[in-house]
């Protein structure tokens, strides 16, 4: 498990919190957010502004739900830091980098297109994260109602549940006949490398699915619905909370840095991580001295 750099934080003060109290209150807030979404979903759904580009949409509902989720946190948990993807950034405010070494890391909707389309894949995601390291997360699928949650033990191991069941990444199979999920930039020029790299790698799995929302689809590494994620293109609250989840479920990930520039996250069982992390780079997701051994020219 590797993670590209994120802003310092500061030093923890006070004692160090229980990851399985965090996971609680993650689990809490998550559901009570979902309800909220659920409740959105059922009206009318308008974009509300844009981001990174002009597909690249926010809705109302997305705003209204992470600031319920801080305002839920916050009641608890005063003294904790706060990393939103709507704007509410620890990073650059002082007013929200809190004092206790804890932060919480929360994607309101991830899955803001298939939201505002109908479709229905798109989930809440909230992780707590301890001293740098992510310590418990929640990830609530809200059309179906499932939750995902994982915590770390104090011996540093992850323990993970579906709807309160344990689950295992699936059973070991020949690359050719692994399920991979990925999705794609809202950049142009990011989506043609992604699409040309996907032109070589389809040939080598069973086959791609795009499904729109990257906690969900990590979740579906640790569940076993899926062999493979990958992704170029994420931010730290798409999948903080769903790679302890797959992680704790039997898997092994990484966030680096894709062909293209900007972070790229690879999950996959442990048992075939490295032959799909070994496709990704041959077909041009990855840049080539990614490969071990491979100096760069």
């Amino acid at each position: 498990m590797t993670d590209s750099a994120e802003p310092s934080q500061p030093a923890p003060q006070g004692p160090v919190p229980k990851a399985g109290d965090l996971l609680a209150l993650a689990v809490a807030t998550a559901r009570t957010a979902a309800d909220l979404v659920r409740e959105r979903a059922a009206g009318v759904v308008e974009v509300a502004a844009t981001k990174s580009t002009a597909t690249d949409v926010v809705t109302q509902a997305d705003r209204d739900t992470e600031a319920l989720i801080r305002r839920l946190i916050s009641q608890e948990r005063p003294e904790d830091g706060f990393l939103g993807e709507e704007g509410v950034s620890t990073s650059s405010t002082t007013e929200f980098s809190g004092t206790s070494g804890v932060r919480w890391i929360v994607d309101p909707i991830d899955g803001t297109v298939n939201f505002l389309y109908g479709l229905p894949s798109y989930a809440v995601s909230i992780a707590a994260e301890y001293a740098g390291e992510v310590v418990a997360g929640a990830v609530v699928d809200v059309p179906h109602g499932t939750l995902y949650a994982a915590f770390r033990q104090p011996d540093g191991s992850a323990a993970a549940v579906k709807d309160g069941e344990p689950m295992a990444v699936r059973q070991p199979a020949e690359l050719a006949q692994r399920l991979i999920a990925t999705g794609f930039s809202y950049d142009a020029e990011l989506r043609r490398i992604q699409a040309e790299a996907l032109v070589r790698f389809l040939p080598v799995v069973r086959d791609v699915r795009r499904i729109g929302s990257a906690a969900l689809d990590i979740c579906g590494v640790a569940d076993g619905t899926l062999d493979g994620y990958l992704e170029e293109g994420l931010h730290l609250w798409d999948h903080a909370a769903a790679c302890l989840v797959a992680e704790a479920a039997g898997a092994r990930w990484e966030a680096t840095t894709g062909a293209g520039g900007r972070r790229f996250v690879l999950v996959a069982p442990a048992h075939g991580y490295d032959e799909l992390r070994k496709a990704a780079v041959q077909a041009g997701f990855l840049p080539v001295e990614s490969l071990p051994g491979v100096v760069p020219g």
